[in-house]
């Protein structure tokens, strides 16, 4: 019975120190979660207050709508209409994409607010309309997207493109952010009749949208390589044991000799790339060596398909 005993308390002991273990791992994803969508937030503010808004180069998006709706309406103020307009885009996001991007948003439309507020009291940068105009873009780019990159959105616009993300798969989101906001600066300018600042603007909205991909996409990027040699057989062996990667074999014919060979077909991430080349090298210094950029590479060590995926 004591051995029982014994047995028993083993067990429940393991079996708490399980559900502490996968507490803390929850745990720190939800606060990497938080800290990411922060940090994205607090990009955003620096590249407006610091640059953008000295020059005063609008910045597209829904508060850009609603500057055009105040003005021909005569009625209310830019916050209150943003504020009216965000209330119904909040329901869709929860209903279209779930709780964790409106609670996301939440907390992203937060805290552009408390940055934008808090960054008007650093002394803004001064540069040239061009310069400010690229620099805002490129801070403004890389705050949206760790956002984006969170699962998450600032609200207003944002939420916008995320749904339309969802519409449009295949287009990049840094391309639709582009084309909501482009449409957006020329509304605006046709409005106010100030041409000059919608070519600032062009700026702004490509550095931004190029930016948004990159950040939301370079995390996706990976190598896959063909390795032509007479021991491909060693080289898989070592590509699944240093590397921890599948492979699969083709089979193929050289032209030259008509010899029948096989080609080792493998997907590494960018950070292994040296370290496949040196490993290959140091089999066979005649490998020939074919490697190919790919992007969303699915599969086991790799992302999983995601209806909702960027």
């Amino acid at each position: 019975t004591g051995g029982y005993g014994r047995k028993t308390g083993s067990a429940g002991y393991l079996k708490t120190c399980r559900k502490g273990i996968f507490a803390l791992k929850k745990y720190k994803n939800w606060v990497i979660w938080v800290l990411e969508i922060l940090g994205g937030c607090a990009l955003f503010g620096l590249g407006f207050d610091l640059f953008l808004e000295p020059h005063n180069i609008n910045a597209g998006g829904l508060s850009g709508l609603a500057q055009i709706l105040v003005h021909l309406t005569k009625w209310g103020t830019v916050s209150t209409v943003t504020l009216i307009a965000n209330i119904p885009l909040f329901i869709v996001g929860w209903r279209s994409i779930g709780k964790k991007f409106f609670f996301g948003s939440l907390l992203g439309s937060a805290g552009l607010s408390f940055f934008l507020s808090a960054f008007t009291h650093v002394p803004p940068i001064k540069t040239e309309p061009f310069l400010g105009a690229l620099y805002g873009g490129i801070l403004c780019g890389a705050g949206a997207g760790l956002v984006f990159l969170a699962g998450a959105s600032t609200g207003g616009s944002d939420i916008i493109v995320r749904l339309l993300k969802k519409r449009y798969r295949n287009i990049p989101i840094g391309k639709i952010v582009l084309s909501f906001d482009v449409v957006v600066a020329l509304l605006t300018g046709i409005t106010f009749r100030d041409f000059s600042n919608i070519l600032y603007c062009g700026i702004t909205l490509v550095a931004c949208s190029q930016v948004v991909d990159a950040v939301v996409y370079s995390f996706d990027y990976s190598r896959v390589a063909l390795i032509i040699s007479e021991k491909t057989e060693e080289i898989a062996v070592l590509v699944g044991q240093k590397l921890d990667r599948g492979s699969t074999f083709l089979y193929g014919q050289g032209t030259y000799s008509h010899k029948d060979t096989k080609v080792l077909l493998t997907a590494v991430k960018k950070q292994q790339l040296a370290e496949l080349k040196e490993l290959v090298v140091g089999i066979d210094p005649n490998a020939f060596i074919i490697l190919q950029e790919s992007h969303q590479v699915l599969g086991d060590g790799f992302s999983r398909y995601s209806k909702d995926a960027l």
